[in-house]
């Protein structure tokens, strides 16, 4: 592998209008790189996580520097790679695959790059109850990153009753030393966990292009709770138009890409991004997408 002329990937589904290989590559043109981001769309073929064993394994073969792993192989990956991280191994869960010396080590930048984003939208954000929807690979990442923020208390809301017990279960052990009773607790039930809740923090794919509408019943929204999207792609998705219009303080999914691709770019070239740099390219593309988009259907082809 040429090390000016990395070769990265990004295994998902449904990531064919992904931002990631612009972000990436527009990053390593300014340090010199000649940087190659391939995606690696499931959709394409109608395959499932059941391809990503030889997927990985081709590219170990193929000489990549690196992977992004997003939806739904973040958990799946676990068990193909040689070493974790320990945010990772925490986790359990990876979106980010260094290759080096033949060897595979997750990371996972979801978390400090959701809190990265965050903070920057929401710093005076109440802390004291927060509401996650959503325990998948990025809900387990963005769990341990708002306790580090210094959630006072995390309920964590999913169809999957076990699922979220389990993940309960295990960040009161990681973060709950020190305090009386529960720190985090697991429920089925949206509306009674939001009961005296500060913020909601939406973790799952539902407003993605690909799985349009609303997570919720837009009534539970109300001014007095924060709106954290992890959805990017739209970037103002159903569920951030109904929270602005209950008049919620929000913070859209961009925050998060943006922190999560500073992150994975540092650990795949061992350079140091300008979190501003990709920020300003980041909305740049969203403003041109959103624009390709509106724009008539003749001048598209134009």
């Amino acid at each position: 592998m040429d090390p000016q002329k990395p070769l990265i990937g990004l295994i998902g589904a449904g990531i064919g209008q992904s931002l990631s290989p612009a972000m990436h590559m527009e990053e390593a043109r300014h340090h010199g790189l000649d940087l190659h981001y391939q995606l690696i769309d499931l959709d394409r073929t109608g395959a499932g996580i059941e391809a990503l064993p030889g997927l990985v394994a081709a590219a170990r073969t193929m000489g990549f520097a690196g992977l992004n792993i997003t939806y739904p192989c973040k958990q799946a990956v676990l068990p193909l790679l040689d070493a974790l991280s320990p945010d990772a191994r925490a986790m359990g869960a990876v979106n980010t695959v260094v290759l080096r010396d033949g060897r595979l080590v997750g990371h996972n930048t979801d978390g400090s790059g959701w809190a990265w984003g965050f903070r920057r939208a929401l710093p005076q954000a109440d802390l004291s109850h927060v509401v996650l929807l959503g325990t998948g690979g990025a809900g387990s990442a963005i769990a341990h990153a708002v306790l580090q923020l210094g959630a006072g208390q995390l309920w964590l809301v999913d169809r999957e009753a076990a699922r979220a017990q389990a993940l309960a279960e295990s960040l009161n052990r990681c973060h709950a030393a020190g305090t009386a009773g529960a720190r985090v607790q697991a429920s089925t039930d949206l509306a009674g966990a939001l009961q005296g809740a500060t913020g909601l923090i939406h973790a799952t794919p539902t407003g993605m292009s690909k799985l349009p509408g609303l997570p919720l019943d837009a009534a539970l929204l109300h001014p007095g709770l924060w709106l954290a999207e992890v959805v990017y792609f739209p970037l103002e998705t159903a569920l951030l138009r109904a929270a602005r219009a209950a008049g919620c303080a929000v913070a859209d999914g961009g925050g998060m890409a943006v922190g999560q691709a500073i992150g994975a770019f540092e650990l795949f070239t061992g350079l140091r991004a300008d979190p501003e740099r990709v920020a300003a390219h980041f909305r740049r593309l969203v403003a041109a997408r959103e624009a390709a988009a509106s724009a008539p259907p003749a001048s598209r082809t134009a």
